[in-house]
Parts: C-alpha cells; structure tokens; sequence
C-alpha cells in the first residue's frame, strides 16, 4: 500500500523472518540507509514495514536491503 501526502510517500511492506526487536532494528537500519527514506518502523509481530520517502521508492532496492538484513520481502498481493 503506498500513499502520498505532501510531497512525502508512505508505503507498508510485508516482510517475512522477523521475529524480534533486533529484526526490526536490522530492517529499519538497512532500509534507513536508501537515499530519500526519511523514517521508517518495522513491527515483527505483524510483519509490516513502514517507510516514509521523498518519493516512491524502487521495488527492487527496497527488496535488496530487506535482503541485505537477512529477511525477505514478501510479494505484493
């Protein structure tokens, strides 16, 4: 799901394998680390990952530093 307000997007992602406060410090890290992305909050009990860009973001670099921190990014239904 992605929304946009002001000049900001927000979208929610689905991410498999989380299971505690470290997976989502190591999600959040990674994605906090793509250009443009001004937040994010990743809550292992639901799998949902909340990021807030500039702009829309990539698919695929989200899914690389989902990736990169050892989880997957579940496909969009």
């Amino acid at each position: 799901m992605t929304a946009e307000t002001d000049t900001r997007t927000t979208t929610v992602y689905r991410v498999t394998g989380m299971t505690c406060g470290h997976c989502e410090g190591a999600v959040t890290a990674e994605l906090s680390a793509l250009p443009g992305v001004t937040s994010v909050k990743a809550v292992a009990a639901t799998g949902e990952v909340t990021v807030v860009s500039d702009a829309p973001l990539a698919e695929d670099a989200v899914r690389a530093a989902v990736d990169e921190a050892g989880y997957a990014l579940a496909d969009r239904a």
